[in-house]
């Protein structure tokens, strides 16, 4: 599927980023270019260092911004798959910066549709979060902004033979930032645990799986739909006793912009949504040849008008055991 092809990565260096560079030059032998874009120059060299020249001459690494859409349009030339992972991702960062938030995960969608029907790319993949289900903190917000401006380029791309699709997950485990390694660092260091509410419920999923959705989805998407996985969640206090915080924590409450539980999926959409299986597939209100293609292609089965999947009411929990297994291979 990518052999022969020339794909780039927006927050390229990022967790994501990483993970994906990985998986694919293991898996396709045969790659025009893969370019790495992103604004920071320490990790770009890293990478560099770990991607060498000699060995890996199809990488190129383009250091920019996707504020600058004039630095996307040098960066696109000549792409085939765009996967868009760059964004300003911290909830209470965007709460006490809300514009930065802005010009990055939503003025930054722009730059790069924009950039992109001005280009021969031929499919888009933004990836997205829980917390634009029903967003009720700033992060959440421009990210469901994010979204919609991807879904929406299907609209007036004219002849251009281009898709945009969406794929939504929740909390990575070890990703930067992210709530194992602070609870492992808090854990190491005997410090102790600001615990917003004991009920508190996330929902989980590797970077492997989230590539593996990306991969799925450069193959099978036709643009104007959100590719939702089917992924565990786990409780709070179950993360607390896998990493040995159960008694080193105190309740400080639930931080501006946070919920209990995440939504990966909201009754509001369940009624253009159906179960392929692995996936949740929210379709575009608007039916074309290429997505009732979706209903000859799979076994699917109609959502409930009142379905809705969040990470409290999630079938599947991961235990004690499985969460310190996740931990011990971070």
């Amino acid at each position: 599927m990518l052999n022969n092809k020339s794909i780039l990565i927006t927050g390229g260096t990022g967790s994501f980023g990483k993970s994906f560079i990985k998986i694919i030059i293991n898996k396709f032998k045969k790659i025009n270019k893969l370019i790495i874009f992103s604004r920071d120059e320490l990790k770009q060299y890293e990478m560099e260092e770990l991607y060498p020249k000699s060995k890996y001459p199809f990488m190129r690494f383009f250091l920019g911004d996707v504020r600058d859409q004039e630095r996307l349009m040098s960066a696109v030339e000549g792409v085939d798959y765009l996967i868009h992972a760059a964004a300003l991702k911290q909830v209470p960062a965007a709460e006490y910066n809300p514009f930065e938030f802005v010009k990055t995960n939503v003025i930054g969608a722009q730059n790069i549709v924009q950039a992109c029907l001005k280009s021969n790319v031929k499919k888009v993949i933004s990836l997205s979060t829980d917390k634009a289900v029903s967003p009720v903190n700033l992060y959440g917000a421009t990210k469901l902004c994010s979204d919609k401006i991807f879904l929406s380029a299907n609209n007036f791309k004219g002849k251009k033979k281009i898709t945009f699709s969406v794929v939504r997950y929740g909390n990575v485990a070890g990703s930067r930032g992210s709530v194992m390694p602070y609870l492992v660092n808090s854990k190491k260091n005997n410090k102790i645990v600001n615990l917003t509410d004991k009920k508190m419920t996330r929902f989980n999923i590797s970077l492997e799986d989230g590539v593996e959705m990306v991969l799925w989805s450069l193959k099978n998407t036709v643009g104007g739909e959100i590719v939702i996985p089917k992924i565990p969640s786990y409780r709070i206090m179950d993360l607390l006793k896998a990493t040995g915080n159960e008694k080193n924590y105190k309740i400080v409450g639930i931080r501006l912009g946070e919920k209990i539980n995440e939504e990966l999926l909201g009754t509001a959409d369940a009624i253009n949504t159906i179960d392929i299986g692995k996936y949740y597939i929210t379709l575009p209100t608007i039916k074309d040849k290429k997505i009732l293609g979706y209903y000859n292609k799979f076994n699917y089965k109609k959502l409930k008008s009142d379905f809705s999947y969040n990470s409290g009411n999630n079938k599947k929990f991961l235990s004690v055991s499985e969460l310190k297994k996740i931990i011990s291979n971070l």
